[in-house]
């Protein structure tokens, strides 16, 4: 198929850890001998000041290529808090961008919202659409009701939808007015995490600690909440716990090095940048347990690279999370307290690591089962497109 991928979240040279789960899924969908296209159409501002998203975002080439991929940047105006303005702009440039090259025999938005306002262009031009679904982009945007109508009309004119989690799914689902989703769940490369020595993995990553560690791993953000996995983590003893290492970037980033910096954090906390997968998988290697602290989430992708390394999580009850966790649902948090979590983490530090249980746990999501979930989907699209499948 010649599947034509309208986003926006897609690595880029000044983002390059963005939407790498995406990337991944692209790149397996291209070695299966699918031709994939990717428009990642970028907000333009148009005031020589802005926050420092924007200044990133203004000097994203508008052409590049990524392993074989190429992607393409159009630019459209972008203003603050004019949501529903700067969806249809967003799908008129992603529209004009992909009429610029080969027809697609299907469109996808890979992230719901705003790419799912494109259906409407792509609907004129003859091209099928599905809507895929990844977190945020459907679980925040179903929630504001100045975009919820918007999305759900979308969804309902598409006829074809999928996402990463049964959640998801579901939300999409009752936007649509049909249970006719369809679950395209992430894979992980099993090759790459994989359960390898403690010792060497700390000393490959520079760790000469002895003790415990819980690792943090996701963008610095109110959603992702890492301001609770540090309180969290407070409530530990340092002889159960001596350190935390946050891994990531973000707008959080004073507030996280000013609440680490009091007396019962001071010392015990340590930030990363973001990093290669395969420096994550050392570090997933080298901790004691994964903590995350999300309010929502989609299908999170570090779940599942760490069950893969068979280490531990405790993780709040957040989205697909516990879809995820399934039998290791020891670590699931129902209530978002500070105590909550610590208890967890702390039962969790006691009991023997079983890794791999928790590694087999998640054994049968690979890759080849995720592309081939996509492709039924988006050849059911190209069969019958913007019809309804019962």
């Amino acid at each position: 198929m010649k599947i034509a991928v309208l986003t926006s979240l897609y690595p880029s040279p000044a983002r390059p850890r963005e939407g790498i789960f995406a990337e991944e899924r692209w790149l397996r969908m291209a070695a299966r001998g699918h031709q994939v296209r990717i428009v990642r159409p970028v907000p333009w501002w148009p005031l020589p000041i802005g926050p420092r998203e924007y200044r990133e975002l203004r000097a994203e080439p508008q052409h590049e290529s990524r392993a074989g991929l190429n992607i393409v940047r159009p630019r459209y105006l972008h203003w603050p808090g004019a949501a529903r303005g700067n969806a249809r702009r967003f799908a008129a440039a992603g529209c004009k961008a992909l009429e610029a090259g080969a027809t697609p025999d299907v469109v996808i938005a890979d992230y719901a919202w705003p790419a799912a306002q494109a259906v409407y262009g792509c609907k004129a031009r003859g091209w099928p659409f599905v809507v895929h679904g990844r977190g945020s982009d459907v679980l925040q945007v179903a929630g504001e009701a100045g975009l919820r109508a918007e999305l759900a009309a979308a969804v309902k004119t598409a006829g074809h939808w999928c996402a990463v989690s049964a959640q998801l799914v579901q939300t999409l689902d009752e936007l649509g007015a049909a249970r006719q989703g369809h679950l395209t769940a992430n894979g992980v490369d099993g090759r790459l995490f994989q359960p390898l020595d403690q010792t060497d993995a700390r000393r490959h990553i520079g760790l000469s600690l002895p003790g415990r560690i819980a690792l943090v791993v996701g963008h610095w953000i109110e959603r992702k909440d890492p301001l609770l996995a540090l309180e969290a983590a407070a409530l530990v003893p340092r002889a159960e716990l001596e350190q935390i290492v946050l891994i990531g970037r973000g707008p959080l980033e004073a507030d996280l090095k000013a609440r680490s910096a009091r007396p019962d954090l001071q010392g015990r906390v340590r930030f990363e940048a973001e990093c290669a997968p395969a420096q994550l998988a050392q570090w997933y290697n080298a901790a004691d347990v994964l903590l995350l602290t999300s309010r929502r989430e989609g299908r999170p992708n570090v779940v599942l690279e760490a069950l893969a390394c068979g280490l531990p999580v405790v993780a709040t009850e957040a989205g697909g999370t516990a879809e995820l966790l399934g039998h290791a649902a020891r670590g699931l948090v129902q209530q978002r307290t500070p105590q909550a979590v610590a208890d967890a983490l702390r039962a969790v530090l006691h009991q023997p690591r079983e890794r791999e249980a928790l590694r087999a746990s998640i054994a049968h999501l690979d890759w080849d089962a995720s592309c081939a979930a996509l492709e039924h989907v988006l050849q059911g699209a190209v069969q019958s497109p913007y019809k309804a499948q019962s």
